[in-house]
Parts: structure tokens; C-alpha cells; sequence
């Protein structure tokens, strides 16, 4: 599988916020635990992917995050990333909630409709069907203020892909039907989160 350059870039950022970790990590919460707050995914909102979230405080050491991802567009030369995905995320954090190091596990579904970018190979063809699945991610949040904190979180896991193959023009001639298993990178999360309590 070829890594894209858009992988090297989350890659990047998730590694330098991880070395950032120690240096932020003596810093105390100034208030009571956090109950809920909202959430965008910055790399998502980079590919153009409209997205927010919600997480919510359900034991003393765990969250429930629900998010949704939606890219509706068809750009230049018929490329497009069209999808709604939801990954909903049960977390157990190593401190309390909305502060430091978590472990999660994600389950995930996607309905897509994407053709005409990455590799050679897939930019020839269209690809629309849908895919689920579930992994296991690490993640650390930072607290940048007292509503205020940033999350970094990657995952790898499994996904099961069903989908119509078609050439790449508009609605170009049906190839073929499909069934993939994937095994891999799951989930990238640069997340901004405001805490509403």
C-alpha cells in the first residue's frame, strides 16, 4: 500500500504533539473534572470534511466520543472524497478524563463514493459502497486553557469494505463488485476541543 504524502503530514503532526507530551504533561487542571465537550478532527476539516464531535464523561476514568464526518464535494477533474462516516470511541484515560494519556477502542462505518485520487491505481476508477469495523488507538489530550484542550490520537484495526468499481469518467461503466478486508491505520485525530461543563 503506498503511503500518501496527506499520511507523512498526520504522521508528523501526531509525533511532534506525542514529544510535546512530557513538556505539558506537569500542568494541573485548574478546575473540576470535565464533563462534555465538542470536538473537530483539524485533519479532517483540512480535507474537506465537515466534522464535529461530542464527548461525554460516563465513569470515573472513561468517555464515550461520538463523532461524524461528512465530505459532500466533487472537486476539478471529478476528484472526490464523498462520505459520512461515524467512529464512535469508548475511552479509559490513565489520569481522569480530557487530561493526559488514553487507550480507546473504535468501531467504525462509512458510507463512500470516492474516485480519482491517490495512487495511479486509484485514480483511474470510482469507488462507492460502504465499510465497518472496529480497532484500538492511543491518544494524549493537552490542556490549553480552561475550556479549552487539544487531542492527538492514532489507531490501527480492521475494516470490511463492500463496493461497486467503476471506471473513472462520469458515470463510467460498472466493473465490477467487490469485497476487501483491511487490516491497518484506522483512525488520525488532531482534535480542537471546547469543554461546554
Amino acid at each position: 500500500m503506498k503511503i500518501s504524502r496527506g499520511m507523512y503530514i498526520q504522521l508528523a503532526i501526531f509525533l511532534f504533539a506525542l514529544i510535546l507530551s512530557p513538556a505539558l504533561r506537569g500542568q494541573e487542571l485548574p478546575r473540576k473534572t470535565p464533563v462534555w465537550g465538542v470536538k473537530s478532527n483539524v485533519l479532517y476539516d483540512a480535507a474537506a470534511s465537515i466534522n464535529l464531535g461530542v464527548e461525554l464523561k460516563i465513569a470515573k476514568k472513561m468517555t464515550l466520543d461520538l463523532p461524524v464526518s461528512y465530505n459532500p464535494f466533487t472537486f476539478s477533474q471529478n476528484k472526490k472524497w464523498k462520505h459520512i462516516l461515524v467512529q464512535p470511541e469508548l475511552k479509559w484515560w490513565l489520569c481522569e478524563p480530557f487530561s493526559g494519556h488514553f487507550f480507546g477502542i473504535h468501531a467504525h462505518y462509512a458510507y463512500y463514493n470516492v474516485g480519482a485520487i491517490g495512487s495511479n491505481w486509484m485514480k483511474q476508477y470510482r469507488f462507492e459502497g460502504w465499510l465497518a469495523g472496529a480497532g484500538l488507538s492511543y491518544g494524549y489530550q493537552f490542556y490549553l486553557g480552561p475550556r479549552w484542550s487539544l487531542e492527538t490520537s492514532i489507531g490501527i484495526g480492521y475494516a470490511h469494505l463492500k463496493y461497486n468499481q467503476y471506471r473513472c469518467e462520469n458515470c463510467g461503466d460498472h466493473i465490477a463488485k467487490e469485497n476487501k478486508n483491511y487490516f491497518g491505520a484506522t483512525k488520525a485525530a488532531v482534535s480542537l476541543i471546547y469543554i461546554i461543563k
